[in-house]
């Protein structure tokens, strides 16, 4: 697995990959960080310049089209729920509890959060999207101050 880094307006971000597809992007410190000994130190994969041009596009305000594979690793049931955050369009949200009834009328609400919350490819697979009942900012691993910007970015919510 390989690595680097990623300085982005919101703090400095780690990238991982196999060679060929994002497989992890992560805002420094966050919940769920990765040990840097994890990874072997490897800026020039071509998958690594797709992603920081993706990264530059989105922090610059634009909704630009995801042309690289991501593989996330988890359990059939994660990968179940950020199958779902890949579909919740730029600019739009879904709930907690909406994602849960998409996969079964038994889902909680507190399980998806558990796996929202596990999602290893941040803003990518945009877990940032996702709000708790009646559109009430929660948590986010990169730290909610985060996910009130990156919202404000897309516009979901205006400036506080």
């Amino acid at each position: 697995m390989y690595s680097t880094n990623y300085s982005s307006p919101l703090g400095e971000m780690l990238i991982a990959s196999d060679g060929e597809a994002v497989c992890g992007l992560w805002f420094s410190g966050q919940k769920h960080f990765p040990s840097s000994d994890d990874f072997i130190k490897k800026d020039d994969l071509a998958i690594f310049k797709k992603v920081r041009r993706w990264l530059d596009d989105y922090f610059n305000g634009m909704n630009p089209e995801i042309d690289f594979k991501l593989k996330p690793e988890g359990s059939d049931f994660r990968l179940k729920v950020w199958r779902i955050l890949c579909e919740i369009p730029y600019g739009e949200t879904l709930t907690y509890g909406e994602i849960a009834s998409r996969i079964s009328d038994t889902m909680s609400a507190q399980a998806v959060g558990g796996a929202v919350g596990h999602n290893p490819i941040s803003i990518l697979i945009p877990c940032h999207r996702v709000l708790g009942a009646g559109g009430k900012l929660t948590g986010y691993a990169g730290g909610i101050e985060r996910k009130i910007e990156l919202l404000k970015l897309e516009k979901i919510i205006s400036e506080r």
